[in-house]
């Protein structure tokens, strides 16, 4: 950041498969700002954990993982399989693993890669704890059949065979524990947009994302009537 400029912060955060994640990195494509899969961080964590033929609930062996991290980490292929999904909500849930990453997030956000004047980051939590201060918030959700459905198609892709019986009742056991969990819990920030993406395409979902960060961020690549220049 130049001269000493505050960067722009989006804070985009929702449960699983709302597509909070496909959201957020064309948020950051079209307002050229730098993009951030918080949940990557956790997955990877995750995926650490069972390699080594641990428990994602034990906790010792989950702060391990955590503080071997590196960006390297972020791009392995196996970081999307339903099992390190499962793993990732379970260490997400340790206090120490989230502290132990709190400060990667936070400098993303505010020293952001290559120069760019701000970052997208989106997860569980930025709105309410890793970047409280954002200029723009928004809380994406569905209704939980409905993410159900996106995930079932979404492994069915990848040859992954489930049923979508199976996949929901996942859905509904991480919900229930990302909801519930002592460190920082799914929630929405007061002062967020709620988005509800179930009968919403991916178009009419950015169009709502981009007008709210336009209302809430100072930019300046808008005219008067909030058209890209």
């Amino acid at each position: 950041m130049a001269g000493g400029e505050r960067p722009i912060i989006v804070a985009i955060d929702g449960p699983a498969a709302a597509g909070k994640g496909t959201l957020a990195r064309r948020v950051a494509d079209a307002l050229g700002l730098a993009y951030l899969d918080t949940g990557s961080l956790y997955r990877a964590v995750g995926l650490k954990v069972l390699e080594a033929g641990q428990d994602p609930d034990d906790a010792d062996a989950a702060v391990s993982a955590s503080k071997t991290l590196t960006v390297d980490d972020l791009a392995r292929p196996g970081l999307r399989g339903e099992g390190v999904a499962d793993a990732a909500s379970r260490v997400s849930a340790i206090r120490a693993v989230r502290e132990a990453l709190l400060a990667f997030q936070r400098h993303f956000a505010h020293s952001p890669p290559n120069g760019l004047r701000g970052a997208v980051l989106d997860g569980r939590d930025i709105g309410t704890v890793v970047c409280p201060e954002a200029c723009a918030k928004l809380f994406v959700t569905a209704t939980t059949e409905e993410r159900a459905r996106r995930r079932h198609e979404e492994l069915r892709a990848r040859g992954e065979a489930p049923t979508f019986e199976a996949v929901l009742r996942e859905m509904e056991a991480r919900d229930a524990r990302d909801a519930a969990r002592a460190a920082a819990p799914l929630r929405s920030a007061e002062d967020a947009h709620v988005l509800d993406t179930s009968n919403m395409d991916v178009d009419s979902a950015l169009r709502t994302a981009l007008w709210v960060v336009r209302s809430r961020c100072v930019l300046d690549d808008t005219d008067p009537d909030g058209r890209d220049q």
